[in-house]
């Protein structure tokens, strides 16, 4: 009998011990996983999904780009679940998708820790939540444009976006005109950045510019890219240059399919459906439009750019990239596109002048340049610095106030064009944004 006690005495010790050595592992092990993650900072991206669109495509790259900076842990906040053919992300990022368990993005940030927020949406009740976060900095990416909202019919400044982002830290603008002046005069605390490459400048053969093909990419479901005046314009195209080809990098739309047959452009005008990798149609193109009401930074644009391809735009003289390459035409006709199409592609000198142009300019661009912004402007973030971020601000190139004067001056001219209703409407109400 005593031996049974005695025997039962060594393994309730040996059974405390084990767990005291368990629970010192377990310590020790937390200890050094605190002491690998100190210093880090947790950056969490929030976008609807890792497929598609151009904001998927931009939080990608950053990601990416960003992953290679030991500092920092990321992790990809989306909306939907794991998708199909997504932008490739690094292994060691944390994936978390809103659900049934986890419903908000204010859930993931409390139980993720999340010390930076890379927020892409509009939604004005979540952005004034966020602004009220202590824990938590929130960096807003906006991804749109002043002039965007205004054709949208948002008019309402106290409704609008902007009313919400003056009482953010921290605002991206993609637009020069946008951020140096009209933020500033609205009160808003923002810095300019570029969107990031797709193709990087020294990685990519250019465009020859012998084929007498013209390419247009982005959402056809989207009024705003308006592929009706570059299909319109066509009719004129093929009537000076009958081999013309137009290649529509976008999903059919069902509308622009019905246009093009009427206006029996079937052989000319074609959709080639959404492809992830747009380099086989740059390298066998010769001209690019891009139609748009409005845009930001239209990462097709940089492209087009960087294949040393001359583009035509329309009235889209406030973007980043409107200089180099681009024929600016302030007018929604395609009769205008046509023209300036023809004269391009029929004139070897002058469209190899332009392309020349065009990837000449995109020669400072580098993603490798931008993560060295985005890193100190997340350090600077991260440590509630203002006096870091204000002079990251300063040291970008500031829009003067000429170009600024001549910018506003014809966006608000061509505004009241394309919105006669606003025909009495004056420039300070344009600029003030009071409607």
């Amino acid at each position: 009998m005593k031996i049974y006690y005695k025997s039962k005495f060594y393994l309730i010790l040996f059974l405390f011990l084990l767990c005291v050595e368990i629970k010192c592992f377990i310590s020790t092990y937390n200890d050094i996983k605190r002491h690998i993650n100190i210093n880090k900072i947790k950056i969490g991206y929030f976008c609807n999904s890792i497929k598609y669109g151009g904001i998927e495509r931009v939080m990608a790259i950053i990601i990416n780009f960003l992953s290679e900076e030991k500092m920092f842990i990321h992790y990809l906040i989306t909306r939907s679940g794991i998708l199909n053919d997504e932008y490739t992300i690094p292994n060691n990022t944390r994936r978390i998708n809103l659900n049934n368990r986890i419903t908000n993005i204010f859930k993931v940030v409390r139980k993720y820790h999340i010390d930076i927020l890379i927020y892409n949406f509009y939604n004005g009740k979540e952005i004034a939540k966020l602004n009220k976060l202590k824990k938590t900095k929130i960096i807003f990416y906006n991804h749109s444009s002043y002039f965007y909202w205004i054709y949208l019919g948002v008019y309402n400044f106290k409704k609008s976006i902007y009313n919400f982002y003056k009482k953010c830290n921290y605002v991206i603008s993609l637009i020069p005109v946008e951020n140096d002046y009209l933020f500033k005069k609205w009160g808003i605390n923002s810095i300019l950045m570029d969107n990031p490459l797709i193709f990087e400048y020294d990685s990519v053969i250019p465009s020859k510019l012998l084929q007498k093909n013209i390419i247009m990419i982005g959402r056809s479901n989207d009024p705003i890219k308006r592929y009706d005046l570059g299909i319109k314009a066509m009719v004129n195209i093929i009537k000076e240059i009958p081999t013309c080809e137009m290649n529509i990098v976008s999903v059919p739309n069902e509308n622009y399919t019905i246009l093009i047959s009427s206006l029996n452009l079937t052989k000319n005008v074609r959709f080639v459906g959404y492809q992830k990798n747009v380099e086989i149609y740059f390298k066998n193109t010769s001209l690019h439009i891009l139609p748009s009401l409005s845009e930001s930074y239209p990462m097709v644009l940089s492209e087009s750019k960087i294949f040393g391809v001359p583009s035509i735009i329309c009235g889209l003289d406030y973007l980043a990239l409107a200089n180099g390459g681009t024929i600016i035409i302030y007018d929604d006709n395609p009769d205008t596109i046509a023209k300036e199409a023809i004269k391009i592609l029929n004139d070897d000198y002058y469209r190899f002048k332009l392309g020349i142009e065009a990837r000449q300019s995109m020669k400072n661009h580098s993603n490798k340049r931008l993560m060295k912004k985005w890193t100190k402007l997340i350090m600077s973030v991260f440590r509630d610095d203002n006096a870091s971020f204000k002079k990251l601000c300063e040291d970008e190139y500031k829009i003067n106030d000429e170009e600024r004067d001549k910018i506003l001056n014809n966006q608000f001219k061509l505004f009241v064009e394309r919105k006669p209703e606003f025909s009495g409407m004056n420039f300070e109400n344009f600029v003030n944004y009071s409607f």
